[in-house]
């Protein structure tokens, strides 16, 4: 076989992959406020800032004190991840899970859509309604919908079975801030879920693949 060579150097650049890596998170850390976030959850801090880019996103950045405590023990029990779209679900690193947990997302079952016209919702919302039966002690991740986000607050105040904890990380301009603003302050209805927000209009998949990278394994 003949082997390729590389293109001319031109440019000067980390090209290593374990070197840019190795550098990543030590840029990240650096630059990134760390102080006020629980001790155990800053290296899914970390791992959100180098999925996003972001240094500031940190200064967003609600974590419940036992967030990382509860979802790991979740997920070292078996518990599967729950989504809101198969792009959050695509970016679980299989290999990170610590029981090759299951990872749920229901937006593609033929019943969705003619639930979400039903619920007057959108699909998204309406698929969590399809895995109510495997909320109880499972860690949902929701980084696409607001309306997800709402939905599921709704369904857990209306007796649903309790997740063991909730990222909550939707985006865009419509009801994010608002959906997030209800995560963080559901406690006060008698619900304490331990949860992962960002404030504010960002959010996204890759954000929330990345806590649940984070959250599946210490190891960075």
């Amino acid at each position: 076989m003949t082997l390729l060579a590389r293109p001319t150097r031109r440019y000067d650049y980390i090209a290593r992959g374990a070197a840019i890596y190795d550098e990543s998170f030590a840029t990240i850390r650096r630059e990134a406020r760390f102080d006020h976030l629980p001790a155990d959850a800053e290296r899914v801090a970390v791992r959100m800032v180098h999925g996003t880019g972001q240094v500031d996103l940190t200064d967003d950045l609600v974590i419940h004190p036992r967030l990382v405590s509860a979802a790991r023990e979740a997920l070292e029990a078996g518990a599967p991840i729950i989504t809101d779209a198969h792009m959050v679900a695509s970016g679980v690193t299989r290999a990170r899970l610590p029981r090759d947990n299951e990872v749920l997302c229901a937006l593609h079952d033929r019943r969705t859509p003619d639930l979400a016209m039903l619920m007057a919702t959108t699909r998204s919302a309406a698929a969590l309604s399809l895995l109510e039966g495997r909320l109880e002690g499972a860690v949902v991740a929701i980084g696409n919908a607001p309306t997800a986000l709402f939905h599921l607050l709704e369904m857990l105040l209306d007796g649903a079975p309790r997740p063991a904890a909730i990222v909550g990380v939707p985006v865009g301009f419509i009801g994010a801030a608002e959906s997030k603003q209800a995560l963080e302050e559901v406690a006060l209805q008698g619900l304490d879920v331990p949860f992962l927000t960002v404030r504010g209009r960002r959010g996204g998949s890759a954000m929330a693949a990345s806590a649940l990278n984070a959250l599946a394994q210490e190891r960075e």
